[in-house]
């Protein structure tokens, strides 16, 4: 065995189990950031700065979604240009004024600000634990490393948003919920900085030992074009992302208002709040390791089809309970499409501008935040929050077919099943 063979990186989860293990937790800590804000600030906007104007209080949704979005583009990039540890920690940095900004904000501009920052934080640091992954994983169990990043991820939003709503019913909605996010801000900088190891090397290795006919002579606007339009798989996964966020940010923005109008205590809105994401997080541990052997498609299809029935639902109930299924239901059909969209984008981009294709796809799909905050304020304002809710439902049904029409299996069972080695 030659020297240089024996420094080559080894790709696999079971290989690079401690880091990925680590990166897995770095990732539940930036969805606690998102989670501190699910319950409790719809309700800050209208109790507190008593907005009523959906789509003036839904500023916050749309600031984030937009600064998320570019931020996301971005870190593919920087990633590739200056290393994924830097572009990690950077994020962190930006995250560590929000939570402060939240408690102490004496005007609505304050809480659109802090959310500006959070974007940033979010799209820097989630993106780059997701390209992390991929690095470490390799081309084999793609599937399982983004099901068990995005399920951290969306488990966390779960359990801060409940913990938040409980702690705003029992002590107010500012600041003990925010005290919360502090923590995960501090605790997710240290941990970058102390303890993650840089794994662009892994990519660089892979890169070197796979041939596939989209190699690495593109440019980044060449990578644009064809994640967002000319690829049909990239480009079907990025339009089904974008959908899916702006289904997400009108359960965000408007379902607690919709909640708390009839009538639901906010400890009930922090119960359903964190149903969703929930069942997001949970259901990619299986959905996620599935595709490597069932293929990609079939998950996204059917996950955005069973969305906008579960926002159909919503659309219909008036109980709690009812409200309950609907946002598992939601949850269910997220998880079926949250990780497979990334695998997806593994399996057709080659390593050497991987980085760059995934921060496109989150591009587009987390300027859905923006687009869904926009659009369902100006339909509630217009026309009441039900109208709502039924015409982004129409458009998650729309975004699945459009789908089963467009894009072709990245990840077909046969070869996936000829690959029974370990993770």
């Amino acid at each position: 065995m030659t020297a240089a063979a024996l420094k080559a990186p080894a790709l696999g989860i079971r290989a690079n189990l401690a880091q990925f293990t680590l990166l897995v937790a770095v990732n539940a800590l930036v969805g606690g950031m998102l989670g501190q804000e699910r319950a409790v600030l719809p309700l800050l906007a209208e109790q507190t700065f008593h907005l009523t104007a959906y789509t003036a209080s839904l500023t916050y949704i749309l600031a984030f979604g937009i600064t998320k979005a570019a931020a996301n583009y971005f870190a593919g990039t920087w990633s590739d240009r200056y290393g994924r540890k830097p572009v990690l920690v950077a994020g962190w940095l930006v995250g560590l004024p929000v939570p402060l900004m939240l408690i102490f904000a004496p005007s609505w501009s304050w809480v659109v600000a802090a959310n500006v920052l959070l974007g940033i934080n979010q799209g820097l640091t989630w993106s780059v634990t997701v390209i992390m992954k991929i690095d470490l994983a390799g081309p084999q169990r793609r599937g399982l490393a983004m099901g068990l990043n995005e399920a951290a991820g969306y488990l966390a939003v779960a359990a801060t948003a409940m913990a938040t709503g409980y702690l705003a019913a029992g002590h107010g909605l500012r600041p003990a919920p925010f005290l919360v996010g502090a923590a995960y801000a501090a605790l997710g900088l240290g941990l970058s900085l102390m303890v993650v190891r840089e794994t662009r090397g892994h990519a660089h290795h892979e890169a070197t030992t796979t041939a596939q006919p989209t190699g690495p002579t593109l440019t980044s606007r060449q990578i644009f074009t064809r994640t967002s339009f000319t690829e049909p798989a990239l480009s079907s996964v990025s339009q089904a992302g974008l959908v899916n966020n702006a289904n997400d940010g009108l359960a965000w923005g408007l379902f607690p208002i919709l909640f708390a109008a009839h009538g639901l205590t906010i400890g009930q809105i922090g119960v359903l709040a964190s149903l969703l994401p929930a069942a997001w997080g949970a259901g990619q541990l299986a959905t996620g390791a599935a595709s490597d052997w069932y293929g990609r498609k079939p998950f996204i299809v059917a996950g955005m089809l069973l969305q906008a029935a579960a926002l159909a639902l919503t659309a219909l109930g008036t109980t709690f309970w009812i409200w309950a299924i609907a946002l598992s239901l939601l949850g269910a059909g997220t998880a079926m499409v949250y990780p497979t969209l990334l695998a997806a984008i593994g399996d057709v981009t080659h390593p050497t501008w991987r980085a760059r294709s995934v921060g496109v796809y989150r591009l587009w799909r987390d300027g859905g935040f923006a687009v869904g905050a926009l659009l369902s304020g100006v339909i509630a304002d217009l026309y009441g929050i039900t109208t709502a809710i039924w015409v982004v439902a129409a458009l998650t049904a729309a975004s699945g077919l459009l789908a089963a029409m467009r894009m072709y299996e990245t990840h077909p069972r046969t070869r996936t099943h000829s690959r029974r080695s370990t993770p």
